[in-house]
């Protein structure tokens, strides 16, 4: 009768409806209705159906445009197809392997930086830090270095705690007031910024980092020759300078694509990074491989290993892709609207209109594909032919909306684990991070 249902697994329950959805297909079969027009799946065919092939379906707006309802304009919030293939087109050579690979320095430099201060303030017991703000803080100073040439430098900042490092966390906890309630940030813009900072103190994060794109944008709006004197080439430089100068974005969807971009960038792959690090630190054995293949591969310590070194050691690898695996991605199902030419999806010919989904924890979590799902298990990845798993394997989701960031994401896995997985020198004796990192508190959530 009502999307309320939804609702109330999500904004009352604190985001339970997985797991409802989860008990309903255990009940119904691969194929729940959820709402009065909308279908949930369970089943890897449907969701290359939804995803992979997709062409034919778009974005639901609704749900989009709530969640981003600070960025209706940025390339995740677009749900028109053609809007968003020209949006991905003038990001993508800002996210391809090439350009991960010319900005290889910058992950290395962020997260020597993190070693370094774990080594001098978190050495014992008494001052260990939670390794989520840690790594959220790295995090964002490595977008923010990467997309803009301007880093946010949050890790300087006592105990990691900068506001805007902080900031995607505290707009997670809004989410759904913002997806079913669309009307209250707009009803909170019209009334004077002044009054809306005294009653809620935290907006002040949100609006000095809308201040600090705004003002960025404008500077290269007003001088684009100032593109060329960057430290190194930014996302600016793709958007601010399309080949088809019809492409390019107005200043408000500049502002949104940075809002986006850094907390796609920042909070999505520091929970992968504290997942990786408890498992890690759950299993001896998995703990000891790892350290292991890394040293053998790390015969000189005052060189650091390349990207393409790394990504051929097996070990660290499957790690990555069973973190990967284990973080899921965007756990909420992401709702796509059936179109007159759709395919069938799950062999069933479904009317344009029908929104249809499916979480990418119920892919991850397929006894048929992945033996004992629920089990961090790295070795499953060492097999001869893993293709199924790969297929299956969609933490940045599937086809053509797919995220940007994977090249990026993997990247920068594959420089922290190395870091924080062999000693920083081999002429003294420094802290191990996996030692004093195993005795802070983790919170381990499905």
């Amino acid at each position: 009768m009502t999307n309320w249902y939804e609702i109330f697994y999500n904004l009352v329950l604190g985001g339970e409806l997985v797991a409802k959805i989860e008990r309903l297909h255990e009940l119904y079969g691969p194929v729940v209705r959820i709402g009065p027009n909308k279908l949930h799946f369970n089943d890897r065919r449907a969701y290359h159906d939804i995803y992979s092939n997709g062409n034919t379906l778009v974005k639901e707006p609704r749900l989009y445009r709530g969640i981003l309802i600070h960025a209706p304009e940025s390339s995740v919030a677009l749900s028109d197809v053609q809007q968003s293939k020209n949006r991905r087109t003038l990001l993508a050579p800002s996210f391809s392997r090439q350009a991960v690979m010319k900005l290889e320095y910058t992950i290395q430099e962020k997260v020597d930086q993190l070693v370094a201060l774990l080594e001098q303030y978190y050495r014992s017991q008494e001052s260990g830090v939670l390794p989520s703000v840690a790594y959220r803080s790295l995090t964002t100073d490595v977008i923010t270095e990467y997309c803009f040439a301007n880093s946010a430098n949050t890790l300087s900042y006592p105990n990691f705690a900068h506001p805007i490092a902080q900031e995607p966390a505290n707009a997670i906890k809004r989410v759904w007031i913002q997806a079913y309630f669309p009307f209250v940030i707009p009803l909170l813009a019209s009334i004077p910024q002044e009054f809306i900072l005294w009653l809620f103190p935290r907006f002040r994060t949100f609006v000095d980092v809308k201040a600090r794109y705004e003002q960025q944008i404008d500077n290269f709006m007003k001088n684009p020759e100032d593109l060329t004197t960057a430290e190194h080439e930014t996302i600016y430089h793709h958007l601010l300078l399309p080949k088809d100068p019809e492409l390019r974005p107005s200043r408000t969807s500049l502002i949104h694509e940075a809002f986006l971009l850094v907390s796609a960038g920042s909070d999505t792959v520091a929970q992968a990074c504290t997942i990786g690090t408890y498992f890690a630190l759950q299993d001896h054995s998995i703990r000891s491989r790892l350290t292991e293949e890394l040293k053998e591969a790390w015969p000189d310590k005052d060189k650091p290993l390349s990207f393409t070194v790394l990504e051929k050691l097996p070990y660290l690898t499957a790690f990555i892709k069973e973190a990967l695996r284990m973080a899921i991605g965007s756990i909420h199902p992401l709702p796509r609207v059936v179109g007159d030419e759709t395919p069938e999806i799950y062999g069933l010919n479904l009317p344009p209109g029908t929104i249809v989904a499916m979480s990418q924890y119920f892919m991850h979590m397929n006894p048929e594909v992945f033996n004992s799902p629920h089990t961090f298990n790295p070795d499953r990845w060492l097999v001869e032919n893993t293709s199924e798993m790969m297929g299956d394997l969609v933490p940045f989701s599937k086809g053509p909306r797919q995220c940007l960031g994977i090249k990026y994401g993997n990247a920068f896995y594959l420089k922290f684990l190395f870091y924080l997985s062999v000693q920083s020198s081999m002429e003294r004796t420094l802290l191990d991070p996996w030692k004093y990192l195993s005795k802070t508190r983790f919170i381990a959530r499905r």
